[in-house]
This record gives C-alpha cells, sequence and structure tokens, in this order.
C-alpha cells in the first residue's frame, strides 16, 4: 500500500506541480515565433521550468506552417495590401491568420510524466485546458475526433480542417493547435480566434479564381466560428487569458508562478528574429546563395 501511495505521488495526481506562466503581450510575427522557440531552448537546457505563455499579435499575421510552401499557397500581394506579418512557424500544420484573438504556447520535456509520447494524446492532454477555458467562458466545446476521410483532406487554410483533439463548437472549429518536439522538449501552440475577417482571411491565399474563392468563403462559414459569433459578446485579451490560465491549471493539476524574460534571454530572442524569422532562407526555405536571385 505504500509503494502505491508513493507511486501516486511520482505521478503527480495529488501534487499540484509549479510552471511558469508567462505573458509577453503584444509583439511582431517573428518575435512571437522567437520567444517561442527561445522558451523551448531555455528548457531544454534547464534553465526554465515548464511553461504557459500567453501572446497576441501586434499586426495581422500569417503563419506558414513549417512544411507549407509559401509560393503555392499565398498571395503576397494581397499580404503587403492588408499591412500584415508574414512567418514560418516552427511547427506544421496549415497556415493561420492571427489577428483578433490570444494565443497560447505550451514548452515542457518530453519525459514529463503527464506528456503521453503518442503525438495524439499529448495533443489530448494538453488540450484539456483549451475545453476547461472555453467552459469558463459560457462555451460548450468539445473534442474533435475526424473521420477517415476528414483526414485525408488537405486545407491551406488552418480553420478549414479540424484536426484530432481540436474544438468543435456545434461541429465547427474554434481553435487550431500545433506541435513540435525538438531537443527532448515538446512545443505545442494555438490560436484562440476572438472573431474573424473573412475577407482578409481568403484575400491571403491562391485561388484559380474568385469564384472558387467566393464558394470557399462561404463553405468557412460552415467549419469554423469564433467565441465571439458563438456567444454574441465581445471578448478582451484579458478576458480570455485569465479564462484559459484557469483552465490550464485545472486541468493539468498546476500551480503557476509569474516569469518574466531577463535582458540576455531577450537578446538570445532578437539573436533568433534577425538570423532566423525575419529572414528568407526561413520563411521561403530558399539557400543563401539564392537570396539575392
Amino acid at each position: 500500500m505504500l509503494i502505491q501511495i508513493v507511486n501516486i505521488f511520482k505521478r503527480g495526481d495529488f501534487l499540484q506541480e509549479k510552471w511558469y506562466i508567462l505573458d509577453t503581450g503584444y509583439h511582431d510575427a517573428a518575435t512571437n515565433m522567437a520567444i517561442d522557440e527561445a522558451l523551448l531552448q531555455f528548457h531544454a537546457e534547464g534553465i526554465i521550468q515548464p511553461t504557459l505563455r500567453f501572446y497576441g499579435w501586434k499586426n495581422p499575421s500569417l503563419t506558414l506552417g513549417h512544411f507549407q510552401k509559401a509560393e503555392k499557397a499565398i498571395d503576397f500581394d494581397a499580404v503587403k495590401k492588408h499591412g500584415c506579418d508574414f512567418v514560418r512557424r516552427l511547427t506544421g500544420g496549415s497556415a493561420v491568420l492571427h489577428d483578433d484573438e490570444i494565443t497560447y504556447s505550451i514548452i515542457v520535456s518530453e519525459e514529463h510524466p503527464k506528456i503521453p509520447s503518442s503525438i495524439n494524446e499529448a495533443y489530448y492532454v494538453l488540450s484539456k485546458g483549451l475545453l476547461e477555458g472555453y467552459q469558463l467562458l459560457g462555451v460548450n466545446a468539445e473534442f474533435a475526433v475526424p473521420e477517415e476521410e476528414a483526414k485525408r483532406q488537405r486545407s491551406d487554410v488552418c480553420f478549414e480542417q479540424p484536426a484530432i483533439y481540436e474544438m468543435l463548437v456545434d461541429g465547427k472549429k474554434i481553435s487550431g493547435n500545433a506541435q513540435t518536439r525538438k531537443n527532448g522538449v515538446l512545443l505545442q501552440h494555438g490560436s484562440i480566434p476572438m472573431s474573424f475577417d473573412l475577407d482578409m482571411l481568403f484575400d491571403l491565399f491562391n485561388y484559380p479564381n474568385e469564384k472558387v474563392k467566393e464558394r470557399q468563403k462561404q463553405a468557412f462559414k460552415h467549419k469554423a466560428t469564433s467565441i465571439n459569433d458563438i456567444t454574441g459578446k465581445t471578448h478582451t485579451y484579458e478576458m480570455m487569458r485569465d479564462a484559459f490560465l484557469q483552465g490550464f491549471e485545472h486541468a493539468l493539476n498546476i500551480q503557476t508562478e509569474t516569469f518574466q524574460l531577463n535582458e540576455d534571454q531577450w537578446k538570445y530572442v532578437e539573436h533568433l528574429v534577425e538570423t532566423k524569422y525575419r529572414t528568407d532562407e526561413w520563411n521561403f526555405k530558399l539557400k543563401k546563395s539564392m537570396r539575392s536571385i
């Protein structure tokens, strides 16, 4: 019996582990992605504890999935017209327009006892915080478990197709999440929209013609929604942050301690911004020798 009790405590079923909570507010797209990668690296080096981060976007921003082909999917004249930032993510998946939303990221070791080795199971564990956050905001969300046919479909636009264990309300996708594992650390981040600008969203992607684009835009209204549309209320960044912080704390059985990046850590973020996330080599997957062509 004593051994069983000790094992339960080792798993953390009763003990509330302490994680960091970092609210970085609003930054440009390159800085936001650099902060996520920096946190992953800091945790891999044992400098910081597991971390939950919330952030917003200084400008409308289009993030491209790690393996997506930028020139094929994106209309860069429209990106410029709408004043959007553009950056490639560390994580996979389809392109996401970040605008009127709050974004979260979770940085935790792959070896953490709460984290399953399976990607889908890890999504399920970490996304429970999203489920509870929506419930605290009065939204009856549920997990998506796509049928096999849906899994085979592909779209350049993230919110057109739910992935396993993403959030649905009345069959419509309400958040988008992506995950990667690097240096023994898991990074999961996700978009939690308060509202959508459909005209801007569909301007940013290439379509064969205007008729196809309009058809896709109308179909999107039946595939995705936002919390403002569901509730008929206008939500703020602070309202969303507080609800999802509470949701993650309860779902993961953690306590959070406020954390701020120090001067040296910000310098590393700025290094990543200038040497990676603002470069054509990263964002367009070009070799350095091709940059001037």
